[in-house]
């Protein structure tokens, strides 16, 4: 098939590549002429385990273009991809969904389907296929279908292939039949990916309920973990227990310093804001975003009972980003902590071994504030990182920083003041360290 796609970020790449992957002609098609240059010599603009193998591997069927004209006019199937990033009151800006729209009306030759994957707020849908009926050639018929992605930064290319389900929303049966086939090689071996179709709206909430439903429980992990603090519990054994459970399982119950990334904080404001102005507030879902916000810069509330004064003192900071695999810093809980710390005076040592260019562009504004006194410097290994300083903070549990040897905190640090938001060393093997970690 010959499909476009809009947008070249986690989900339009990654999708992209997926489907050239099982056999269709792709156009990629994104506003950024030095990311499409990039693409066009074989090397991704983001971060993401194996993808770049999958480019080169299937360059045959794959194109990157900043011409969307040539790509949209007489595509079987657009696919849009781009960000929802969260206005200020929570909702979802939709802007750039409806940016593509345009271009698609503009140019559009043929009857087609447009598949909005990006993740929109229920009733979204509806609105993108009134917009194109009205604006769009008359003598073209478009179908618009609800298509969410259920990818994670790290694992997004085995997500997309491997997908623990593909779910499709269209209201009529052409449209549902062209995506049928598109999916087809994914529901066959070797991928064997469960494939639901339902309605429109049903998708759009399935993206947002579930997204949620995985916020809420970290979210409620992380209260048990601090109340496991304060009764002397281990919060490594309470999940334990409650994952031997077939109704709870295993995943998502790890405490630590909460959820980041591009999903899961916009997701949870956006569907509390719909559900808010529908006069259905979704309480678990308020709370969800208010643990979470606490609990981000708990390293740092333990650090000032610790230490009041953090003026001139040398503060160890071990991962960025917000999760191990991405170089991705969205809504990363590093960021609150270590502008706190800039806020007290302390002198900032830094390691990621992915994330540090993208993070001093995020942390520039910063310190170029007046009234700042604390530094930052940059290290790419974590011996220079710790070493003379007076408390080490871990914010991401990259294998690099889970299979450190813990005997050189001891070594290099001026004082062995380790506080683990990850847990990621076992209790047994701290001695020696002051370690402080999340529930244990």
């Amino acid at each position: 098939m010959k499909i476009a796609v809009a947008g070249t970020g986690y989900v339009g790449l990654v999708t992209g590549v997926a489907l050239a992957h099982i056999g269709h002609n792709v156009k990629c098609v994104d506003i950024d002429s030095k990311k499409i240059e990039l693409m066009k010599n074989g090397k991704s603009p983001i971060y993401e385990k194996d993808l770049e193998e999958l480019m080169l591997k299937n360059k045959e069927r794959l194109d990157y273009a900043t011409d969307y004209k040539d790509a949209y006019k007489n595509a079987e199937v657009i696919i849009i991809g781009v960000g929802t990033p969260e206005r200020v009151d929570g909702s979802a800006n939709l802007d750039y969904v409806y940016s593509v729209c345009e271009q698609i009306a503009e140019v559009l030759e043929n009857d087609c389907v447009v598949v909005v994957k990006s993740t929109v707020p229920i009733g979204t849908n509806d609105n993108v296929e009134k917009y194109l009926k009205e604006h769009v050639n008359k003598n073209v018929h478009i179908s618009v279908a609800s298509n969410p992605e259920f990818l994670s930064q790290g694992t997004a290319v085995r997500d997309t292939l491997y997908a623990s389900r593909i779910v499709i929303g269209t209201e009529d049966d052409k449209a549902k039949k062209i995506l049928t086939k598109m999916y087809e090689p994914l529901t066959k071996e070797p991928y064997n990916v469960p494939f639901l179709a339902t309605n429109r709206r049903s998708a759009e909430m399935i993206k947002y309920a579930s997204n949620d439903f995985l916020a809420l429980k970290i979210s409620y992990v992380n209260e048990i973990a601090n109340l496991c603090e304060k009764l002397g519990a281990n919060i490594e054994d309470v999940t334990k227990g409650m994952s031997l459970d077939s109704r709870i399982g295993n995943k998502f119950l790890n405490a630590g310093i909460g959820y980041g990334g591009s999903c899961f904080p916009k997701d949870t404001k956006a569907l509390h804001w719909l559900s808010v102005s529908e006069g259905v507030e979704l309480k678990t879902v308020k709370a969800c975003i208010e643990v979470n916000k606490i609990q981000k810069i708990k390293l740092y509330e333990k650090l000032r009972k610790d230490i009041p004064d953090l003026k001139g003192k040398t503060i160890a900071v071990l991962g960025l980003t917000f999760k191990p695999g991405t170089d991705d810093l969205r809504e990363a809980p590093s960021i609150d902590n270590v502008e706190l710390l800039l806020d007290a005076g302390a002198n900032i040592k830094a390691y990621d071994p992915v994330g540090i260019e993208n993070f001093k562009k995020k942390i520039a504004y910063k310190l170029e504030q007046d009234g700042i006194i604390g530094t930052i410097n940059y290290f790419d290994n974590i011996d220079d990182a710790i070493e003379n300083a007076d408390a080490t903070l871990i914010m991401t549990e990259w294998p690099e920083i889970k299979n450190y040897d813990i005997n050189k905190y001891i070594k290099l640090m001026k004082n062995p003041l380790i506080y683990d938001g990850r847990n990621c060393y076992s209790l047994n093997e701290t001695n020696g360290l002051i370690y402080k970690s999340i529930g244990r």
